[in-house]
């Protein structure tokens, strides 16, 4: 979090925090949480803007359980 929010690295992803791995799984609709090293793989596209991908990760998960991803 020191990297993203003090430094303002653009390429930080917390693989291990449990809200980035429920958002992952949420965003991939996957039964399971995912292991941090699924985690780092789904993101590899994310680069060079992880940090970018993480805010929206934990800010899906203050969605509605019923309302959806856009396809």
């Amino acid at each position: 979090m020191y990297l993203m929010f003090r430094l303002g690295r653009p390429d930080v992803l917390p693989h291990t925090d449990l809200g980035i791995r429920k958002g992952v799984q949420r965003l991939d609709r996957l039964a399971d949480l995912p292991a941090p090293k699924e985690v780092i793989e789904r993101a590899a596209v994310w680069t060079p803007f992880k940090t970018l991908a993480s805010w929206y990760l934990w800010r899906c998960l203050d969605l509605e359980d019923d309302q959806e991803f856009p396809s």
